[in-house]
């Protein structure tokens, strides 16, 4: 499919919609299962490109996997901190998540591995987890651009376990840091940067704790001790609240409700903070047992609001095509990293909402969007996912826009346009 033409919905409609397990955790939970003490099921789990990117490399690792896609689930057999093939080559594709969480995980095991990536993930920032484990005694080939995939990993010469980390970019490093701090004598972790923590980095040490691992945060440091190890059975991973939040986004603007299956309040996942942002615009929430009940607006007025994304900036998309519905500018602040994620996001929102004749103003870290009256375009989504997904919420409610490379959405939600045409 090349293109897909948004069918708007009709005004007031109920959805309701189940949603894949989180990319996020999935892909924690394969790596802490490789990494456990024998073997793990992990129910619940997202089938979809960088689940699959993950899996398969396991896999080519010599990891023995049991995989049913039909039940959402894999059971992989542990293999307590060690890794099968103690030489080879993987492929991430265009998986963030896989690219660093692995490469620490090849890295750390004193191993020689090839890690190759998509033309895509060659660009993304990789230097302050490549600097972090040179620290540790890892000796790195870099294949095409320092401090960039591809690289050989040549071994470990030194097994230092005290690291200085910068995690302005991104956050992954730290978690593929810790979630790695199982296969030595434990690591410790200085955070250079002004940003010390983060909605993920709690989910990484959540996730952590349940699979028996604790780990200490001191405000500056983190640390796993040494002796640390993954020991549980079976995991059960939460329904994916990236994904909900776009139909929780299509009820705000279409004016009707959403009750999205298995989302609750205690959801490891920071994203929740979206919903909360609904409601400043508006929007009323519901706890049910099934799931969490959005309610657009009473009079359909969404207001204006400035709030900032930093902790749940993969909704800044998503945000955006909301505030077009809005009764006054919306500006979004502290997401300057997200211009270096699978495409520069601030850019493709500035891009496409020109397209659709709405005005906005960008900065480095943020954006303001006014909303209007929309013109039908042609949607931009330079293979991103999150564009593709986030600029069908104003099709759902305006004619006219068409999302071209929809299927870039197969990343994370492989089904998306199905539910979506459901609709």
């Amino acid at each position: 499919m090349e293109k897909y033409e948004v069918k708007p919905l009709k005004k007031g409609k109920n959805i309701r919609v189940s949603v894949p397990g989180s990319k996020s955790i999935t892909n924690r939970a394969l790596l802490m299962a490789a990494l456990s003490q024998g073997t793990v099921c992990l129910d619940g789990v997202l089938f979809s490109d960088d689940s699959r990117y993950f899996l398969k490399a396991l896999q080519d690792l010599g990891f023995e996997t049991i995989v049913e896609e039909d039940k959402k689930q894999v059971i992989v057999h542990g293999m307590g901190g060690s890794i099968p093939k103690k030489s080879g080559s993987i492929y991430v594709g265009s998986a963030g998540t896989a690219a660093r969480f692995l490469t620490a995980m090849l890295a750390l095991s004193g191993g020689s591995y090839e890690i190759q990536a998509s033309e895509q993930m060659k660009k993304r920032p990789m230097k302050a987890l490549f600097l972090a484990l040179e620290q540790a005694g890892v000796v790195f080939e870099y294949l095409e651009q320092p401090y960039f995939l591809p690289v050989k990993v040549c071994g470990r010469t030194l097994k230092k376990n005290k690291v200085i980390l910068d995690i302005s970019e991104t956050s992954q490093p730290l978690s593929a840091l810790l979630m790695t701090g199982v296969m030595g004598d434990g690591m410790t972790i200085q955070i250079s940067s002004e940003k010390k923590n983060g909605s993920y980095i709690e989910i990484t040490r959540q996730m952590m704790k349940a699979f028996g691992c604790d780990t200490d945060f001191n405000g500056t440091t983190y640390e796993v001790k040494p002796g640390s190890s993954y020991q549980i059975e079976r995991y059960q991973i939460e329904p994916d609240l990236s994904g909900a939040c776009y139909f929780y986004a299509i009820a705000a603007v279409t004016g009707g409700t959403a009750l999205v299956s298995h989302i609750h309040r205690d959801t490891l996942q920071g994203d929740i903070r979206f919903l909360d942002t609904l409601v400043e615009m508006g929007c009323r929430l519901q706890e049910t047992p099934q799931g969490i009940l959005l309610t657009a607006p009473e009079h359909g007025v969404l207001h204006g609001i400035t709030v900032d994304m930093n902790q749940f900036s993969d909704q800044a998309l998503t945000l955006a095509a909301v505030a077009v519905f809005a009764d006054g500018p919306v500006t979004i602040r502290g997401i300057g990293h997200i211009r270096l994620q699978e495409c520069d996001r601030i850019h493709a929102i500035a891009e496409n909402m020109k397209r659709l004749g709405i005005h906005c103003e960008e900065g480095t870290d943020w954006i303001t969007i006014y909303p209007g009256e929309t013109v039908p375009a042609e949607i931009e989504t330079y293979d991103d996912h999150r564009v593709a997904m986030a600029f069908t919420v104003i099709g759902m409610a305006r004619t006219g826009v068409t999302i071209q490379n929809p299927m870039c959405c197969r990343k994370t939600f492989e089904t998306y346009f199905d539910i979506i045409e459901s609709l």
